[in-house]
C-alpha cells in the first residue's frame, strides 16, 4: 500500500526474529519482511552443539517463529532466498532469485558463518553453525568411532562433551593455544575446565597446531605440528566465525570484520541501515574501539534496541549491554558476564561446594568490578550482572562484589586473589 513504511530484516536467526517481534512490541505499524537464506523456519542455534546434536531435541523443538506466529505478528516470511546485494539509492534489497524488496529501514542480522577448514574438504570433516551441519555431524557421531575436535572454544568443548555423552570412547581436543579461551578465562579456570574434560575421558592436546588432515580408506588422520598423527573417523573444525557481511560489498557500507555502526547500532554510512548480532561492529560507550560480540544474549538485546530506534526515531537509545555468554559442558554450567580474563586482576570466591561451585571476579587496576565467571552458581551470576549494570552509574568495586557473592556462600567462603 502506497505510503506504508516497510522494514526489511535480512537474517532469520535469533537477531532477526527478535527484531521483528520487538518492532511490534514497540508499536511499529509498518510492514515487516523477514528474509532467511535457509529454506526452513527460523530456529535457535545454541542447542545445535548440545541437545540437538545429542538427539534429545529435534528441529521442531528449537523453532523461534512458526508461520502462524509470523502471520499473527504481520511478519511476511521470505525463506530460502538469501540477500545478495542492496541498492541504497533505490532503498532495495536484492535476493538470490532476483527479487527486489523495497525498504524504508533495513536491518542486517545475517550473523556469522563458521570459519572453514584450511586443511581441505574431506568426508567426515565438519563445521557446526547451522541445522544442516548439526544433522550431518550427529549422523557421524552416532556411528561411533574416533573424534578429533580442532579448537577448544565453547563450541568445540560442547561438541566434545556431547560426543562423550553419546558414548564415543576416543575424543581428542586440539588447540594451538596453550591456554584455550585465554581471552575470557584465567589460566587457573581454563585448566579446571580442561581437567573436567580429562576427567570425562577426553584427551587434550593444547599448545600444538594442526599441519593438515589426510583422508584414506582407513579414515582420517590429523597431522599435528609436533609430528603426532591422530587417527579419526570424524573431525570437527571449530576455529572461529566470519561475519556474513560480504553480500554488502557493492553497497559502500563501511565494514571491518562486521558492519561499522554508531552507538545506536546504525550504519555509520547510512542512517536507514541497522545491524544486529554477530554481524554488527558498533561503538559501545564503555569501550575505546568499536566491538563485535558473538553472543546470543547480545543479539537479543541489540534487536530490542534497534527495534525501538526504528519505531521511535526521535528517542534513539544507545546499545550498551553487559556482555553475557554461557556454556553447558557435562554437568557444569559456565556463565560469563562483562569483561574477564586477560590481564585483569581477579579474585576467586568459592561456593558451598568449592570443587563444583565458584565465582571469579575481575577488576580494572583501580579496583572497578568489570566482569565475572561463575561455575554452577546461577545466583551469584545474577547478583553480579546486577552489580555490573550499576557500574554504568556510580560503579561497583571488586570488594563490594566480593561481599555480595561471599554472602551467598556462608558460613565461610574461601577467597583467593591474583598477584596484581
Amino acid at each position: 500500500m502506497a505510503g506504508t513504511l516497510r522494514t526489511v530484516i535480512v537474517g532469520a536467526s535469533i537477531g532477526g526474529v527478535r527484531t521483528a517481534q520487538s518492532l511490534r512490541s514497540a508499536g511499529y505499524g509498518g510492514e515487516i519482511v523477514l528474509v532467511g537464506e535457509e529454506n526452513v523456519l527460523p530456529y535457535d542455534k545454541p542447542p545445535l552443539s548440545k541437545a540437538l546434536l545429542a538427539g534429545t531435541k529435534g528441529a521442531a523443538d528449537i523453532g523461534l517463529l512458526s508461520r502462524e506466529e509470523a502471520a499473527e505478528l504481520g511478519v511476511r516470511l521470505e525463506l530460502g532466498r538469501g540477500a545478495v546485494g542492496v541498492d541504497r539509492a533505490a532503498r532495495e534489497v536484492e535476493l538470490a532469485d532476483g527479487t527486489r524488496l523495497r525498504y524504508d529501514d533495513l536491518v542486517v542480522a545475517t550473523g556469522a558463518r563458521a570459519r572453514p577448514s584450511p586443511w581441505g574438504a574431506h568426508r567426515g570433516v565438519h563445521v557446526l553453525r547451522g541445522l544442516h551441519d548439526a544433522s550431518a555431524l550427529g549422523e557421524d557421531l552416532r556411528r561411533g568411532g574416533r573424534l578429533v575436535v580442532i579448537g577448544a572454544g565453547f563450541v568445540g568443548a560442547e561438541v566434545a562433551a556431547t560426543a562423550r555423552g553419546l558414548g564415543l570412547d576416543e575424543v581428542t581436543v586440539v588447540d594451538p593455544v596453550a591456554v584455550p579461551l585465554s581471552r575470557v578465562l584465567n589460566p587457573e579456570i581454563a585448566e579446571l575446565i580442561a581437567a573436567l574434560h580429562r576427567d570425562h575421558g577426553v584427551v587434550t592436546r593444547f599448545g600444538v597446531g594442526v599441519d593438515g588432515i589426510e583422508e584414506s580408506a582407513h579414515g582420517l588422520t590429523v597431522l599435528l605440528a609436533d609430528g603426532t598423527r591422530l587417527g579419526a573417523d570424524t573431525v570437527v573444525v571449530g576455529i572461529g566465525a566470519v561475519p556474513n557481511d560480504d553480500w554488502l560489498a557493492g553497497s559502500s557500507i563501511g565494514r571491518a570484520d562486521g558492519i561499522l555502526c554508531d552507538g545506536h547500532s546504525r550504519s555509520i554510512d547510512d542512517p536507514r541501515i541497522w545491524a544486529v548480532g554477530d554481524v554488527a561492529r558498533w561503538r559501545h560507550p564503555g569501550r575505546p574501539e568499536p566491538i563485535r560480540v558473538e553472543h546470543w544474549t547480545n543479539a537479543v538485546e541489540q534487536a530490542i534496541c534497534v527495534a525501538h530506534n526504528i519505531a521511535h526515531p526521535d528517542g534513539l537509545r544507545v546499545h550498551a549491554p553487559v556482555e553475557y555468554v554461557w556454556s553447558d559442558q557435562y554437568d557444569w554450567k559456565i556463565q560469563i558476564a562483562g569483561r574477564t580474563g586477560g590481564d585483569l586482576a581477579f579474585e576467586r570466591v568459592d561456593g558451598r561446594d568449592p570443587a563444583r561451585s565458584f565465582a571469579v571476579l575481575h577488576a580494572e587496576g583501580n579496583g572497578e568490578f568489570v566482569g565475572v565467571i561463575t561455575v554452577n552458581w546461577p545466583r551469584a551470576l545474577i547478583a553480579c550482572r546486577r552489580a555490573l549494570a550499576r557500574s554504568a552509574g556510580p560503579g561497583v568495586t571488586i570488594a563490594e562484589a566480593r561481599d555480595i557473592v561471599a554472602a551467598m556462600a556462608a558460613p565461610s567462603p574461601r577467597i583467593r586473589s591474583s598477584a596484581h
